[in-house]
């Protein structure tokens, strides 16, 4: 089986060395002093008295991210969509079959869908899918939790014993996070996911609450959200297009395929942030924008540039045009916005 269990505390991985010598030689200094700094974290634990059960969930989570991410580094140029929902739900449910018509739908356009290789929604969303565009993040409990028949055995799987590796993995490793009826595992993630994107702890995805046709579990969400959530000013009103509810199928495709049809990707640069673009932009469409979102700059105003020297470890990227401004990081939720007008420009003045 190749979904690597990581060994017990006493093993040491016998390619280690190998690992760490080929990432110094391929990344030069700044790779070698990132090892550097997990060697003196490391030794800072001993020193500390750390007890060994603290040593225990150190070495169990570098170990369990070491090998995750070696299995997603394979497929990081090719988008992958992570899908929630509850491991109870049977086959006969109209929520498990929405799982499979989503997740073949994102197939045929050659996405990865990414579950928790269970059953029920999990199951639904490799049964749509199928073996090869499936990847799996399963965890470990104590009345072990199966891997359902897709994806159990494939190289694409991963088992992880914490909650905490393995939903850094989701989120990490995603495009887009698609949300169908679940327990408390399913809102815990969904709502994690809400709260990196409201604080710009990961760059922007589209997020879809997709209910089964005609049913109203996240419709329910949603109402609160916004009588208990945003009425009471616990949230912003932009904070709302962090999201999008559908009972539709295909509205739900729609959202994640359009989120990147103009926009691309984004990163910090010195003290600017840059959206890659895989088109130019209109003149009318920038009018708009330094007309509209002068509310989310920290100064200056917004200007399409080439790739700029910082970028530099990144030349696929390098003929994108870029929209780039200086980012005042709080109002995530126009940020969204902002990326929304940029994929409803036509391109044409």
């Amino acid at each position: 089986m190749n979904c690597d269990r990581p060994s017990s505390s006493n093993e040491v991985p016998k390619e280690s060395s190998k690992v760490e010598g080929s990432l110094v030689s391929r990344g030069g200094k700044k790779i070698d002093d990132l090892i550097h700094r997990i060697r003196e974290s490391t030794d800072k634990l001993a020193e500390d008295g750390s007890s060994r059960g603290d040593l225990k969930i150190v070495s169990r989570a570098i170990r369990e991210l070491r090998y995750a991410f070696k299995v997603f580094s394979q497929y990081r140029h090719q988008r992958k969509v992570t899908v929630f929902g509850s491991a109870r739900t049977p086959a006969d449910e109209p929520s498990y079959q929405q799982a499979v018509a989503y997740g073949k739908a994102m197939a045929d356009h050659d996405w990865l869908v990414v579950t928790g290789a269970a059953s029920g929604i999990m199951e639904a969303g490799h049964v749509g899918a199928g073996r090869k565009h499936s990847m799996g993040l399963n965890i470990i409990l104590p009345f072990e939790q199966e891997s359902n028949p897709i994806i159990a055995g494939d190289h694409k799987l991963v088992h992880m014993k914490y909650f905490f590796t393995r939903k850094l993995m989701f989120v990490k490793e995603c495009d887009a996070v698609v949300c169908l009826p679940g327990g408390f595992g399913t809102m815990d993630e969904a709502m994690e996911v809400l709260t990196l994107l409201q604080t710009g702890k990961r760059e922007m995805v589209p997020v879809v609450l997709l209910d089964a046709p005609g049913e109203d579990y996240w419709k329910a969400l949603d109402q609160f959200i916004r009588t208990q959530l945003l009425e009471r000013g616990m949230i912003s009103k932009q904070d709302l297009s962090l999201y999008k509810l559908t009972d539709s199928c295909e509205e739900a495709v729609q959202e994640v395929l359009g989120f990147f049809r103009v926009y691309h990707s984004m990163r910090y640069v010195n003290d600017q942030l840059v959206l890659r673009l895989r088109a130019s932009v209109s003149s009318k469409c920038m009018s708009h924008i330094n007309e509209n979102f002068t509310d989310i700059l920290e100064g200056g105003g917004f200007e399409l540039l080439e790739a700029l020297p910082g970028e530099q470890n990144e030349p696929d990227l390098a003929d994108m045009p870029r929209l780039a401004f200086h980012f005042n990081r709080r109002h995530h939720g126009r940020l969204r916005q902002l990326i929304d007008v940029l994929n409803a420009d036509k391109g044409v003045d």
